[in-house]
This record gives C-alpha cells, sequence and structure tokens, in this order.
C-alpha cells in the first residue's frame, strides 16, 4: 500500500518494528547515555546540526501494549498528565490532511516551542507478535502560522514501537531526533535527555494505570 500525501512508507514501519526486535546500534557511534527505571538511551551526534538523535529500549511494566498505544495517541488526556504541555490538538487543513499543532513550556527565559505535525498509528504482526508502531514527523501548513513569541521547531521526528513482553508490560522502541533551534544550553539539552525521557516514560506509563479513571 502506498502512503497517502505527506503519510509515511511501509518500510518506515517496518524499520521501526525491526528496532524492537533487535537494536540496530553497530556501525555507527550509538553512545548508551544513561540506563535508568529500566529503560535505556542511547545517542549518536547528528554531523549536520550538532546536535544528537536518541533511541530508547525498555520495558514498561503493568502497561498491556494496546493500553499503552492509546494513551500515547490521546491528545486531550495528555494535557492532563504532561506538565510540559501548553497547547496540544488536531487541526484538519482541509486537504485531506489533519496536522497536529503542539506548544511546549520552556522555563523562563526562554521562549516556549511549538510543534507541527502528522503521525500515523499501526498494527503489524511481526514473527506472530502483534507490534504497535507510531511514526510523527514535522510538516509545515499555513493553517498553523507560527507565532511572534514563540519558536517553531521545524525539524522533528519520532517512532515509537509496542509490543507485549509475555507479561502484562510492553516491550518498548523510541526514536526521536527534534531541532528546537534558538540558543538553548547545553546543560538543558543534557537534562532533558538524562532525566526528561525516562521521566516522560514514567509519567506515560502512570497514565496508562489511571487512563479509565479520566474525567
Amino acid at each position: 500500500m502506498e502512503p497517502a500525501p505527506g503519510g509515511f512508507s511501509d518500510q518506515q514501519f517496518r524499520e521501526a518494528c525491526a528496532q524492537l526486535q533487535g537494536p540496530a546500534l553497530a556501525g555507527a557511534d550509538w553512545q548508551l547515555l544513561v540506563e535508568t527505571l529500566g529503560i535505556s538511551i542511547y545517542r549518536l551526534l547528528d554531523q549536520q546540526s550538532g546536535l544528537y538523535e536518541y533511541k530508547v529500549f525498555g520495558v514498561l511494566e503493568d502497561c498491556p501494549p494496546a493500553l499503552l498505544a492509546d494513551v500515547y495517541m490521546d491528545l486531550g488526556y495528555r494535557k492532563q498528565w504532561d506538565q510540559y504541555v501548553k497547547e496540544l490538538y488536531e487541526k484538519d487543513c482541509g486537504d485531506g490532511e489533519t496536522v497536529i499543532y503542539w506548544e511546549v513550556k520552556y522555563p523562563f527565559p526562554m521562549s516556549n516551542r511549538d510543534y507541527v505535525y502528522v503521525r500515523e498509528r499501526r498494527e503489524l504482526e511481526v514473527e506472530g507478535q502483534k507490534v504497535l508502531v507510531v511514526l510523527a514527523r514535522s510538516t509545515a501548513t499555513p493553517q498553523c502560522a507560527e507565532k511572534s513569541n514563540v519558536i517553531r521547531v521545524k525539524q522533528y521526528k519520532q517512532s515509537l514501537a509496542i509490543q507485549s513482553d509475555g507479561k502484562k508490560g510492553s516491550k518498548v522502541f523510541m526514536y526521536y531526533f527534534d531541532n528546537p533551534g534558538g540558543q538553548i544550553p547545553s546543560w538543558l539539552i543534557n537534562w532533558a535527555a538524562k532525566n526528561g525521557v525516562p521521566n516522560f516514560l514514567k509519567d506515560l506509563a502512570k497514565a496508562c494505570h489511571n487512563y479509565f479513571k479520566k474525567a
């Protein structure tokens, strides 16, 4: 099946599945950045931008794959549990494409960042195992004009692949890269990688446990 305009290819979904089955870290200078809460985070320097790409592997206990994917996709619910979200909603561009607008709170005196991106969720079968994959990447549309006091993130990619860990939890692979633009201190970038990602996954797991209690 060919991807829809602005969509993702079958190959991109298969690549995310392959990472979940066996991490592709050989042949490149991926560095283990941190291991915490059952999560391993690796980074690779992107020579063109001078920023890092990240791969995350781990297990989230007591979070079944379908529930985890549903919580991850639920924008309205994320506004309840993610403290860094200022705005987050879907927008119909009128040409058959739906984009997501997302504004992220940054600490003073830095400007907030915002994203306009497309995403797609698919269910695949790999060696008899069901794998849920969500792909996202930045896009541009005149329906989401830039704000004067917010920096638009124009380079953003994320992949998420989930399958059962054989118990009540999920085996998870995540890839992400974004270029936040502006002048961000290196300490903040390092903090976000070492602490922000594990904390996000911990909050995501907690959000799964509370999903059916949500208002």
